[in-house]
């Protein structure tokens, strides 16, 4: 069922996965209009829920996803254009999803010494969710190189 709504011959997981991410970039632009709106619980909520649920997608489907189809072949192919889309994406992601779980600590609790702090909230919000979105893209593109008859460069 998931193949026939991407269109693609990709296993249901990586469907499945992919939905689950544009899903969540559209949550993180919502969460976004939360704070807009000066709802921050619900910002708060919004966004951490939705990291949360990338941590897990990241743990139990695109990390193995990974190092079963990409680590092994990294030394003698890694400037291939298949395995470039999910090094770039694997390599941003791993950034965005950190810099998220740190403003979580920054913004929800008092484990970090005020020196570790940040300030300026707008704009590394908004830095990550651009972030967020080119990881999204990145993915995307990992996607429609390893699924579809038309690959990118």
């Amino acid at each position: 069922m998931i193949s026939q709504i991407t269109g693609t011959g990709a296993p249901a997981a990586a469907g499945a996965n992919l939905i689950l991410q544009m899903v969540m970039g559209v949550a993180l632009l919502a969460g976004a209009a939360l704070a807009r709106m000066k709802k921050y619980v619900a910002h708060a909520i919004c966004q951490s829920t939705v990291l949360l649920i990338n941590a897990i997608a990241i743990a139990c489907l695109m990390w193995p996803s990974f190092h079963r189809t990409v680590l092994p072949r990294l030394p003698n192919r890694w400037r291939r254009a298949y395995y470039i889309w999910p090094i770039a994406h694997g390599a941003l992601g791993a950034v965005a999803e950190v810099f998220g779980l740190y403003i979580a600590l920054v913004a929800g609790t008092n484990l970090l010494p005020e020196s570790l702090k940040f300030r300026g909230w707008k704009f590394w919000m908004r830095f990550e969710v651009a972030l967020w979105w080119l990881v999204l893209l990145t993915g995307l593109g990992t996607y429609l190189y390893w699924y579809t008859a038309v690959p990118l460069p």
